[in-house]
């Protein structure tokens, strides 16, 4: 024995379990970091009031060096095969010398309150390029289809130097909006069935979309997708654009074949320069800073709302009186509201 010894499962746990400085997660982030990058995230999610501050601390560092990608954003009916085009879409990105984060948001079991987290095995081959980072995510049941920190998770994504941010949501559903606030391109993926599929789709949804993209356009499925493509360039003729200074377009594409994907990359760059030329794409941003502190202020309002001490007691009692029927839910709210002392 050369008198070294192994460490104890408990000294390697604890080492794992290591807990870093703000500046050290800020520099490791700027540097490259994937190791810190994840923790760095983590910590944002966290619910508890002990990792704010920190978390804070390293947005605000970060802050100066994000803001340089194209954030795409990503929904699509049940089926779409959002998974398998961004696989593919992503890789091929990666092939062009792009860094590509995706950020797949998993819905939360609103009986467990726990959620998959398979993006990974669902991109496998996207997850094993080195230029690219998939970061899965739950929703913790957020509405809007992205999970509560996805705006400050982008921004330490870009710190890290990501060219492209990929928001995969969880689906079309009509609180899937809210990403429309914090991405730059959405991208509305649908499937073949000609205007019945359109009618499926909620109008609000179709409303935000920078584009319509027809997948699984291969095979027996081609010339049903083109005339899905036709259908959705027609309803979007008639839509105000969700970006001014740009015209929504329909495109079609196969994820299995490649088909159609590089002229969607090629959109979005034409998207992301011609609004860059005109001052709307800073505009744009400008807006959804302003989104995003007010959404911070709502969600801490609630926070504070149901942590008030007078609310906390009153609150069982009068969820009794409106689960027997004896109180509407409208005059509980007020009645609690009456209570908080903010």
């Amino acid at each position: 024995m050369d008198g070294i010894s192994s460490p104890s499962p408990s000294s390697s746990v604890r080492s794992k379990r290591k807990r870093h400085t703000p500046q050290e997660l800020v520099d490791g982030i700027l540097s490259g970091s994937r190791s810190l990058l994840s923790k760095a995230i983590t910590l944002v999610e966290s619910n508890s009031p002990a990792h704010r501050e920190t978390a804070d601390e390293v947005l605000m560092a970060l802050l100066p060096h994000s803001g340089s990608s194209i954030r795409i954003g990503i929904t699509g009916t049940p089926g779409a095969g959002k998974s398998t085009f961004i696989e593919n879409f992503g890789t091929r990105l990666c092939e062009q010398s792009k860094q590509v984060a995706v950020l797949a948001v998993d819905p939360s079991s609103s009986i467990t309150q726990g959620s998959i987290l398979g993006d990974k095995t669902r991109m496998e081959r996207l997850s094993r390029h080195p230029d690219a980072f998939i970061r899965p995510s739950p929703t913790g049941g957020n509405l809007g289809g992205v999970t509560r920190k996805s705006r400050e998770t982008i921004v330490l994504c870009e710190a890290a130097g990501f060219d492209v941010i990929l928001v995969e949501t969880v689906g079309v559903g009509q609180n899937e909006t809210t990403v429309r606030s914090m991405v730059d391109f959405f991208l509305l993926l649908m499937i073949t069935g000609g205007g019945d599929e359109l009618q499926g789709i909620k109008k609000g949804v179709v409303e935000l979309a920078d584009a319509i993209l027809i997948n699984k356009a291969d095979g027996d499925n081609t010339i049903r997708a083109e005339a899905t493509r036709q259908e959705a360039e027609r309803a979007l003729h008639y839509l105000t654009p969700a970006t001014p200074g740009w015209t929504p377009l329909s495109l079609k594409c196969s994820s299995i074949t490649g088909e159609g994907v590089d002229a969607v990359w090629k959109m979005i760059d034409t998207f992301q320069r011609q609004l860059s030329e005109s001052g709307q794409l800073t505009a744009n941003r400008n807006q959804q800073r302003l989104d995003w502190m007010h959404a911070m202020i709502e969600q801490q309002l609630i926070r504070n709302f149901y942590a008030d001490p007078q609310v906390a007691k009153a609150l069982v009692g009068i969820r009794e009186r409106v689960l027997a029927g004896d109180l509407p839910a409208s005059a509980a709210a007020d009645a609690l509201l009456q209570l908080f002392q903010p």
